[in-house]
């Protein structure tokens, strides 16, 4: 008895599918504000902090530092008073601003300290005057005062200002700008305008194919020249 020849019908092999190909360095675009912290503090960088006192900030708890505040604002008064012309609305307003000015500019915006940084082992590097008063305690002393006395000269200029709704919000946007960075919320927090985002790294697939396999798939002729199987022949072998 032998066996009909079987075909296969199977189809020629399809050509074969691109390769997956990957992106790297994905761009992103760039954020209008982002806010990042800048380091956390562990027990080494207390010990670093405690080996040598910082010089930077130390001056604010010595004796003579809070009066210095008054001072130069009374100064600063009496100079804007001596230009010619000078009305009271516009010179307790350009004090209120130079004094939020260069608060701001010393206690907020720069930051490390500029002699023996070496001796902290570069704690200080990335803070600012403000963060390192006191070791970074929070309703100290100092601190209380150093937030007391900005409100007291913006209430002062508001009333001599006879509340001027214009200049009233000047003051007010120039003493949020000095106040937000002195919140313990906004500790070690740097708050960024118009930052680029750095290119990612991981690879991205842009063609989620799979890759040719090696094998073939038998094609019509192949399958054609098997011989049949004849059950005779195996029957008298058994």
């Amino acid at each position: 008895m032998t066996l009909p020849a079987t075909t296969s019908t199977l189809s020629p092999r399809k050509a074969a599918s691109p390769a997956l190909t990957v992106r790297v360095g994905r761009e992103r675009s760039g954020s209008i504000v982002k806010v990042e912290k800048v380091g956390d503090e562990n027990q080494a960088d207390v010990l670093d902090q405690s080996v040598y006192d910082n010089l930077n900030a130390e001056w604010v708890n010595r004796k003579g530092a809070w009066l210095i505040h008054p001072v130069l604002i009374l100064a600063g008064k009496v100079v804007i008073d001596t230009i010619p012309g000078m009305r009271q609305e516009i010179s307790w307003t350009l004090v209120n601003l130079l004094y939020l000015g260069f608060s701001y500019l010393m206690f907020h915006y720069v930051t490390g300290i500029p002699f023996h940084s070496d001796l902290h082992g570069g704690v200080y590097d990335n803070l600012t005057l403000w963060e390192q008063i006191d070791e970074g305690a929070q309703y100290t002393p100092a601190k209380k005062w150093l937030f007391i006395v900005p409100i007291t000269l913006f209430l002062a200029s508001t009333h001599y200002t006879h509340y001027d709704p214009w200049l009233f919000a000047i003051n007010i946007s120039a003493l949020l700008i000095v106040l937000m960075p002195k919140l313990p919320v906004f500790h070690r927090y740097r708050v960024r305008f118009m930052v680029s985002e750095e290119p990612s790294t991981i690879g991205t697939p842009v063609t989620p194919n799979f890759p040719r396999s090696g094998t073939s798939t038998p094609s019509r002729d192949f399958a054609s020249s098997i011989p049949p199987i004849n059950l005779s022949e195996i029957e008298a072998r058994l």
